[in-house]
C-alpha cells in the first residue's frame, strides 16, 4: 500500500469519503475501519488519530450525511415560490417531501446509514462532539421551519402544529422505506416525486381537519429534537 500524506483536516475527511464509498458498496457493517484506512493510503493507527474506533468513524459520516441532506432540502425550498397571496401554500412541504423520498431511493445505503440503528442518543457524548456535529441546517429543523411558515400563513392551524413534523416525517419516511426496501414499487421513476407530494399533500390535509383531542395529541422526540430542547 502506498504510503500518501495528508494535512490533518484532509486525512480526516478522506476518510470520511472512503467509509461512504464502503457504505455504498458493502452497507453500514461490511467493512472495517483498516479498510477505509487502506482506501485513503494510510495505516489504520494514523486514522485513530480522528477516530477512536469505526463506531466514531460510523457516527461522524452519519453526521455529515444529515448535514448535506438538510442542505440539500433547504436548497429545494428555497428553489420554491415562497408564501405569496394566493399562492400553493404546501408546495414548499411538497418540495421537501420530494427531495427526501428521491435522496433515499437514489442513495439507499446511505440513506439507510443516516436513519438506522445506532444513532447517538442526546447526552451521549459522542452526539455532543464539536467537530462531528452536522452542520446546519439539521433535515429536522427545515421540516420544522417549513411548518411553522405554513401556520404563518394560514395554512395549518396552530392547534394542529404540535407534534405535525413527526406525522409529515413519519408518512415520508413511510414512503422512502416502502419503495427503497422493494415493498412498494413504481413502474416510472418520474413517479416518485408524484407519490411524495400525494403523501405529503394527503398528510398536511388530513392535519388541517382533525379534531385534536382535550387531552391533546403525544409529544414525539428525537435525538436531535431532545439535543434541541437541552435535554
Amino acid at each position: 500500500m502506498a504510503r500518501r500524506n495528508y494535512h490533518h483536516g484532509e486525512l480526516r475527511a478522506a476518510l470520511l469519503d472512503a467509509a461512504e464509498a464502503l457504505v455504498r458498496e458493502r452497507g453500514a457493517d461490511g467493512w472495517s475501519l483498516r479498510e477505509a484506512s487502506a482506501r485513503v493510503g494510510v495505516s489504520s493507527s494514523a486514522a485513530y488519530h480522528h477516530f477512536a474506533s469505526r463506531d466514531a468513524l460510523v457516527r461522524a459520516l452519519r453526521r455529515r450525511v444529515l448535514g448535506e441532506l438538510g442542505e440539500r432540502l433547504s436548497q429545494e425550498v428555497g428553489r420554491t415560490a415562497g408564501p405569496e397571496a394566493g399562492a400553493d401554500h404546501q408546495r414548499r412541504l411538497v418540495a421537501v417531501g420530494r427531495t427526501y423520498v428521491q435522496w433515499a431511493v437514489d442513495d439507499p445505503s446511505v440513506a439507510r446509514l443516516a436513519f438506522g440503528a445506532g444513532a447517538p442518543a442526546a447526552g451521549d457524548p459522542a452526539s455532543d462532539s464539536t467537530s462531528d456535529a452536522a452542520t446546519p441546517p439539521h433535515p429536522h429543523d427545515v421540516l420544522d421551519a417549513e411548518l411553522d411558515l405554513l401556520v404563518e400563513v394560514g395554512g395549518l392551524p396552530a392547534a394542529a402544529r404540535p407534534g405535525a413534523d413527526f406525522v409529515v416525517w413519519a408518512a415520508v419516511h413511510g414512503l422512502a422505506t416502502l419503495l427503497v426496501d422493494g415493498l412498494a414499487r413504481l413502474d416510472d421513476p418520474r413517479a416518485v416525486a408524484r407519490e411524495a407530494e400525494r403523501v405529503v399533500r394527503a398528510v398536511l390535509t388530513g392535519l388541517t381537519h382533525e379534531a385534536v383531542p382535550s387531552q391533546g395529541w403525544p409529544t414525539p422526540h428525537s435525538a436531535h429534537t431532545e439535543r434541541g430542547a437541552g435535554k
